[in-house]
């Protein structure tokens, strides 16, 4: 698998002892650092938008490193891999003393460690986000949905076509992935009373219900209910990790095959602290290679001609948002941190008269996809996988929000930060508009709504480096040739009223066809 990147590197060691023996220590000039690499393709990040193009570098022989803040988790037989959510340990979260899943989950002390699960505090939004080989998909309920083309176009510029995406690039996603909607037989189980009681509910009322595709082998679901698995997807146990292997993470098919090709090598624990230019159209990227515990083992530096950026929204933002006030990327726009947005996620609980939940189960198996009475598109996914007294039905609510959120660079910190409007009256319309929508389920079968909907965080961040922005409709970054971004910081705040997974993926297939067709062209 690592023959090629083996036998650079011996060519690398051998000039390099070579030089030494040549040239006296006194009158060497600066040495070059120990842990200097140099490679024609660097990506950073391993979710959906660096899985994607790690995959396509490696079969189009282009040799190519993946660097990757977290840790494998590979899938044991003992089904031991990750944390629980009943007994979280450190495994769950990533380098933090406590736990930090959102309400009504509360913090749990724990040993610091790199585990999965991580989000940013921001001034008025909390972002949530994974870390690992195979990054968000480590933590995501495998909700894979296609938003239709109205509601792509309240969002994307049109110089990116949607019928191209819908003709190729969603079904190539989708065949990847094995999404496939929830069986009858599955949804029937105790497990998933939750996702039935909605779907009754919101039928009642006269809304659309919609079984979505779902990234999750249903055989090892069908597994864990004879026992024969330990039992994870019907327990809810996806916000940690899926110790079944049921959830087919990116790890499982687009990095596993990457690395097949015998051209990508995954580095799990290199955290990557800043980009630059480096002359000629290349850039040197700078990383602390970390052990679990997070302390720096030894730091690093990677030269590279083709830089993809695939953090995630946040981090990608980051280190772009760094590189600009820093002067090391000195030709990016003033758009970059821009336009972000919260994917118009927010949280409800509603209370019923009748039992809603055996057991944790899975969230996202059926969906309310609807419009209001204004015409707001809205989409209601059951988020059951919560410590929830059993006549409550937990509601996770996604609409169009406008990029209203922002990133800055604190100088005096050297912290970049992320912003949110107070008040923001797009948001108080979303709000407004899922009220309507949950009375309409409340006067049909009888429910209320336990608290106020909850608008401060996001498990969907979109935005920082947008397209037609920061970026032209194939994400090379503009005034930066050979950069590119692959990730959720394309997407303009929101994913067209979707979770936004199988659009950062599609777009990355559409985005790597057009640098490969370039690359061989050139």
């Amino acid at each position: 698998m690592e023959k090629n990147f083996k036998r650079r590197e011996f060519i690398q060691a051998a000039l390099a002892s070579v030089a030494a023996l040549s040239t006296p220590l006194a009158q060497a000039g600066p040495r070059v650092p120990e842990h200097e690499t140099e490679i024609e393709a660097l990506v950073i990040g391993s979710g959906f938008g660096g899985a994607v193009a790690s995959l396509r570098l490696g079969e189009a022989r282009v040799e190519t490193i993946v660097l990757e803040r977290g840790k494998r988790w590979p899938i044991t037989p003992a089904g031991n891999t990750f944390s629980s959510i009943v007994a979280p340990d450190g495994r769950s979260t990533w380098l933090s003393p406590s736990t930090i899943l959102p309400a009504p989950f509360s913090p749990t002390p724990i040993d610091v460690f790199t585990g999965v699960f991580d989000r940013k505090i921001g001034n008025g939004m909390t972002a949530y986000f994974g870390a690992g080989v195979g990054g968000g998909s480590l933590i995501y309920g495998a909700i894979t949905i296609q938003p239709d083309k109205r509601n792509f176009y309240q969002v994307f510029p049109r110089e990116v076509d949607y019928d191209t995406l819908d003709r190729t690039y969603y079904p190539r996603v989708k065949r990847m992935l094995a999404a496939t909607p929830i069986p009858d037989d599955i949804l029937a189980s105790d497990a998933y009373l939750s996702s039935r009681l909605l779907k009754q509910q919101a039928e009642k009322a006269g809304l659309n219900v919609v079984k979505p595709d779902i990234a999750i082998d249903w055989n090892t679901v069908r597994d864990e209910m004879r026992g024969r698995r330990v039992a994870s997807i019907i327990a809810g146990e996806v916000y940690y990790g899926t110790n079944s292997g049921a959830k087919n993470s990116l790890d499982r098919n687009y990095l596993r095959q990457a690395e097949e090709t015998g051209y990508v090598r995954i580095e799990p624990l290199h955290v990557v602290t800043a980009i630059e230019e480096a002359g000629s159209d290349k850039y040197r990227v700078r990383v602390d290679e970390i052990d679990e515990r997070g302390n720096v083992l030894r730091k690093k530096i990677y030269l590279c001609r083709y830089l993809f950026l695939a953090a995630g929204s946040v981090g990608t933002t980051e280190l772009l948002v760094r590189a600009r006030a820093t002067s090391k990327l000195p030709r990016l726009n003033d758009t970059v941190g821009r336009y972000w947005g919260t994917n118009g996620d927010s949280n409800a609980v509603m209370v019923n008269g009748v039992l809603t939940n055996i057991n944790l189960g899975s969230p996202g198996v059926v969906a309310v996809q609807d419009f209001t009475k204004d015409g707001v598109p809205l989409l209601l996914e059951t988020f059951q996988a919560l410590p929830l007294p059993p006549n409550l039905l937990a509601v996770l609510g996604l609409a169009i929000t406008k990029p209203e959120g922002y990133f800055s660079y604190n100088r005096a910190k050297d912290t970049v930060e992320l912003n949110w409007p107070a008040g923001s009256r797009n948001n108080a319309q979303i709000a407004k508009a899922l009220t309507d929508v949950y009375n309409r389920l409340n006067d049909a079968n009888g429910t209320i709504l336990a608290a106020p909907i909850d608008q401060t965080f996001t498990a969907h961040p979109c935005g920082g480096a947008v397209i037609g922005q920061t970026c032209d409709e194939n994400g090379e970054v503009f005034g930066c040739r050979n950069l590119f971004v692959m990730d959720g910081a394309l997407i303009p705040g929101s994913a067209g009223c979707t979770n936004p997974s199988m659009t950062i993926a599609a777009l990355a297939e559409h985005n790597m066809d057009r640098f490969l067709d370039g690359r061989h062209g050139r």
